[in-house]
């Protein structure tokens, strides 16, 4: 198969990486925030940017608890709320939603490194329980994929799982539903069918890793250590 046929498979990918300040406030709150986008304010690489973002939630304190650990965060500048515009339909889940645009360090971006590695982002960013769910077009060939993926890891300092993969060749999504949980350890299983069951895999998720780590009577850090590497097991393609 040439570089051109076998190219062009499209991820989900899970994504953690330090000092941001969305992962920030989604980790000690219930609210998420849609990323739209992020532009440059300078032609300077040493320039801030400022993006547009969405905060929503079940409930307006939810919304606001995040907005304000937002503003407490170190890495994030002074946020501007935008007004609602009449009859424009909203772009983000939740029953409570705000927009607002902020200005901050692009050297705490992490697009730039999933760019070098081939990694070209294609839907606005989702970020909750201090996660990120990036859907992006991987520009190389199949076999390249977990390279990349290491090395963005070692670029940001990330932690990266791929929640799906659709490959031109198939024209099916592979996904963490279909999979054989032969080579899980018995806590793996466990969390990963919990979590299958209660809609974490679906999109828009079910259930939040806080509550289905309440549900299971365990840390939320246990639970997501047992489901990243149950992810990595059940996705890995050899």
């Amino acid at each position: 198969m040439s570089h051109t046929e076998s190219a062009g498979a499209r991820l989900t990918l899970d994504l953690w990486h330090p000092n941001c300040w969305a992962i920030e406030a989604t980790d000690r709150t219930d609210g998420g925030i849609l990323a739209h986008t992020v532009q440059q304010t300078a032609q300077s690489p040493t320039a801030s940017v400022n993006g547009v973002f969405t905060a929503y939630g079940a409930t307006k304190s939810a919304v606001e608890d995040c907005l304000d650990a937002v503003r407490a965060s170190s890495h994030a500048g002074e946020i501007q709320e935008l007004q609602a515009r009449v009859g424009h339909k909203r772009d983000a889940p939740g029953t409570v939603v705000r927009q607002f645009l902020l200005e901050y360090d692009p050297g705490e971006l992490v697009c730039p490194t999933l760019l070098e590695h081939g990694f070209v982002h294609s839907a606005p960013v989702r970020i909750e329980d201090g996660r990120e769910r990036w859907q992006v077009s991987f520009t190389g060939e199949r076999p390249e994929i977990q390279p990349a993926l290491e090395a963005v890891e070692a670029d940001a300092d990330a932690d990266v799982s791929v929640e799906s993969i659709v490959t031109p060749d198939s024209d099916t999504e592979r996904s963490v539903g279909g999979l054989r949980t032969d080579s899980l350890t018995p806590a793996q299983r466990r969390a990963f069918e919990a979590a299958r069951e209660a809609g974490y895999y679906q999109w828009p998720r079910g259930i939040s890793v806080r509550e289905l780590a309440a549900e299971m009577d365990i840390s939320k850090t246990t639970l997501l250590e047992h489901l990243r590497t149950a992810e990595s097991k059940l996705l890995d393609p050899e």
